[in-house]
């Protein structure tokens, strides 16, 4: 008889025991699961890159597609400096009216004309707008209006008076007209800002495509609608609060462009306001200058000149605005780059209460 001990006795080989996969083979899956989703990274981050690259190589115009081709040839004018990226950049923002131009292949006078200036060292940007109407020596010209010089010489000409008027190297230009500014608007989602008054004209010269109607208030503008707040003059010092509007709305199209989103979206942007937009900038500079992007700071704005070096004259029968003493505008200039507006109060010593305030008409 088989006893209870025998029962419970396993018949047959023993089952073997459970074994782990050897830690080898599970850090080779590891391994090439960590690389697959680096060579991913790789990937995207190139496509990024070299999209970015390609959209932005169609903002530098080949010369035969450049409305400054006709001046080209011009051996009177000066090239523009290089920029070797260790110092000061200043890049001049040109905004031009075209509705009464002939043809396409030409500028139109820069009604707006600003200057970026970068200490690429302290990451600290300032802005100057230059009013209009200001009477400048416009070099191999004779003395005109400073928005004139575009027309005469092209952007050249134009960055070349305005270094001789600030004191500062001119590198880089940007022009564009109002399609260009509404494209670049409408591709960044908008723009919020608070308007300080309600806004109306009508001009029927051009069959009132570009009539301003804004109300009072914070609110979000389209690529239309900031066109008429950046152009509303009819203020009681006209085009002194006029600059200041733009400066104002230039810096905060300057904060949302480092928005993470927009910077996701560079290449969209970027080929939707090219056809509008002629530049100076290679895409490589654009790249080194993408790269001062971030972190960025706005240090300041300020008119030029200011109001206390204006004095009105009458030229050939129309008023013009003439600068008292252009050695001490540019010492004026040098001034406000050493000043920071927007630091913390006590960050750094602002005695003079800030440079936009010296510059207020």
């Amino acid at each position: 008889m088989e006893s209870r001990k025998d029962r419970h006795q396993p018949s047959g080989k023993p089952k073997p025991a459970k074994t782990k996969p050897p830690k080898s083979k599970k850090r080779r899956t590891w391994l090439w699961a960590l690389f697959a989703t680096v060579l991913l990274m790789a990937a995207l981050i190139a496509f990024f890159i070299i999209d970015n690259f390609n959209a932005l190589n169609g903002l530098e115009k080949n010369p035969k597609d450049s409305i400054f081709d006709q001046y080209e040839n011009n051996q009177a004018l000066e090239k523009p400096p290089e920029w070797e990226g260790k110092e000061r950049v200043n890049i001049l923002f040109m905004g031009g009216d075209g509705r009464g131009k002939k043809t396409t292949k030409e500028p139109a006078r820069s009604d707006s004309m600003m200057v970026v200036s970068i200490d690429p060292v302290t990451k600290k940007a300032h802005l100057f707008s230059l009013l209009r109407d200001t009477w400048v020596d416009i070099p191999g010209n004779g003395s005109g209006r400073a928005n004139e010089a575009i027309v005469l010489g092209g952007y050249k000409l134009s960055m070349q008076m305005m270094s001789e008027l600030t004191g500062l190297e001119i590198q880089y230009y940007v022009y564009t007209e109002f399609e260009g500014f509404k494209s670049l608007v409408d591709a960044i989602g908008g723009i919020n800002i608070d308007v300080e008054k309600n806004m109306r004209y009508t001009d029927n010269a051009d069959k009132n495509r570009y009539d301003i109607n804004l109300k009072k208030g914070y609110q979000e503008l389209n690529g239309d609608q900031a066109l008429q707040y950046v152009r509303f003059r009819h203020d009681a010092t006209s085009d002194f609060t006029r600059t200041e509007r733009q400066r104002k709305f230039l810096s905060a199209v300057a904060d949302k462009m480092q928005n993470l989103g927009n910077i996701a979206q560079l290449s969209t942007i970027i080929r939707s306001v090219s056809p509008f937009i002629e530049t100076n900038l290679s895409p490589e500079d654009m790249i080194r200058l993408g790269q001062l992007g971030f972190g960025l700071q706005n240090a300041g704005t300020a008119q030029l000149p200011p109001s206390r070096l204006l004095t009105d004259r009458k030229i050939n029968g129309a008023s013009v605005l003439a600068i008292t003493d252009e050695d001490e505008l540019r010492e004026y200039v040098q001034k406000v780059l050493t000043e920071n507006q927007n630091a913390p109060s006590g960050a750094e010593n602002n005695s003079s209460n800030n440079s936009a305030n010296n510059a207020s008409p």
